[in-house]
C-alpha cells in the first residue's frame, strides 16, 4: 500500500481539522441565513416547499471541503474572511445542486446521500429538480452581491469562473460524458482509455475543485504567477479527489460512505482504479499529493494547511 494511502485521517495535523470544522460552521451559518424564508430584495416570495428542499439539500451535512479550499486559498492573499466565506458558500450551493440532480432517477438514481434520504425521496422529483435549479441560480446571486467583494470587476470574474467550471465545458459537460460512457445513449459504450477518463473527471469533478482555489486568488487580486500556482494545486487535488472517490467506491461500505457503494462497477463505469489497479491508483495519489505540495512552494509555510488538505483528500474515508 502506498505511503499516503496507508495513513488514516486522524494522523493529519489537528490544526487542519480545527480549520476545516471552522470553515464548515461558518458556511453553515451563512447558508442558513441566506436561505431563510424571508424574501431578498427584488424577490416576490419564497415558496415553503422548495425553500425547505433547498435547505435540506445544503444544510446539516458534508465536510464543506469546497468552501474551506476557497477560504484557505484566499487567506494566502490577505482576503477578508467574510468575503471568502461568501464565495465559498456560493460554490457550495453549486456543489449541493449537483448532488441533488445526480441523485435523480434519470441520473444515478440514488436513495441515500450523507446517510439520509436523497432530496427526491424526502420530497419528490419535481421539487428536487426545482431545488437544484434554485441552488444553482442562488450561487450566482451570492457572488454578485457587494458583500462578496466591493469591486464589481472581481465579482464578474468570480461569476464567469464559476459559470465555466460548472457549465458546458466543466461539470455539466463532464456529467454528459459520464452518462455517455455508461452507454445510456447506445453510441459510446466502448471501454475508455486513461486520457478519456482523465478528461471526464477533470470536467465533472475537477473543474469545481480547481475553481475553489482560483476563487481565492481572484478575491485577492493575485499575480498571474500566483494564480497559476493555485490553479496547478487545484488541478492536482481535483484529480486526487476523484481517484480517492473511485477507491472508496471499491473499498468502502454504504454505512461509512452515507451513500451506495460499488455503483461504478455495477454501472460499468471506467475509472482510473480499473485502468491502473488499486496499487497503481494509490501510487498515483502519492504523485498527485506531491504535485499539489510542489505547486504551493512559492507560498512557503503560509500554505501548510492547504498541503494538509491535499493529504486529507487522498486519505479520506467518506
Amino acid at each position: 500500500m502506498s505511503r499516503i494511502a496507508a495513513k488514516t485521517e486522524p494522523s493529519l495535523d489537528a490544526s487542519f481539522a480545527t480549520r476545516l470544522n471552522a470553515a464548515a460552521a461558518e458556511t453553515e451559518r451563512l447558508l442558513d441565513r441566506l436561505l431563510s424564508a424571508t424574501p431578498a430584495e427584488g424577490e416576490i416570495a419564497r415558496p415553503q416547499r422548495v425553500t425547505e428542499a433547498m435547505r435540506y439539500a445544503s444544510l446539516g451535512g458534508g465536510k464543506r471541503l469546497r468552501p474551506f479550499l476557497t477560504i484557505e486559498t484566499a487567506t494566502l492573499f490577505g482576503v477578508r474572511r467574510e468575503h471568502a466565506v461568501m464565495a465559498g458558500a456560493a460554490i457550495e450551493c453549486v456543489h449541493c445542486y449537483s448532488l441533488v440532480h445526480d441523485d435523480l432517477p434519470a441520473m444515478d438514481d440514488d436513495d441515500l446521500r450523507r446517510g439520509r434520504p436523497t432530496v427526491h425521496k424526502a420530497f419528490d422529483e419535481a421539487t428536487a429538480i426545482l431545488a437544484g435549479d434554485g441552488l444553482l441560480t442562488f450561487a450566482f446571486d451570492i457572488l454578485a452581491r457587494p458583500e462578496t467583494h466591493p469591486d464589481p470587476a472581481v465579482r464578474i470574474a468570480l461569476v464567469t469562473g464559476l459559470a465555466r467550471a460548472a457549465g458546458l465545458g466543466g461539470m455539466v459537460g463532464g456529467q454528459m460524458l459520464d452518462l455517455a460512457a455508461e452507454g445510456r445513449f447506445g453510441w459510446n459504450d466502448t471501454p475508455q482509455g486513461e486520457k478519456d477518463v482523465l478528461t471526464l473527471q477533470a470536467m465533472k469533478t475537477g473543474a469545481i475543485l480547481r475553481f475553489c482555489c482560483t476563487a481565492g486568488a481572484i478575491l485577492g487580486n493575485a499575480l498571474a504567477s500566483q494564480r497559476d500556482a493555485v490553479n496547478r494545486y487545484g488541478q492536482a487535488i481535483g484529480q486526487a479527489f476523484q481517484i480517492a472517490d473511485d477507491l472508496l467506491d471499491v473499498e468502502g461500505d454504504t454505512a461509512t460512505l452515507g451513500k451506495a457503494a460499488g455503483k461504478d462497477a455495477a454501472q460499468g463505469k471506467a475509472t482510473l482504479v480499473d485502468l491502473l489497479g488499486r496499487d497503481g491508483a494509490h501510487a498515483r495519489l502519492d504523485q498527485l499529493v506531491a504535485e499539489a505540495e510542489q505547486a504551493l512552494a512559492p507560498f512557503g509555510t503560509n500554505a501548510a494547511i492547504l498541503k494538509d488538505a491535499a493529504r486529507f483528500i487522498a486519505v479520506r474515508r467518506a
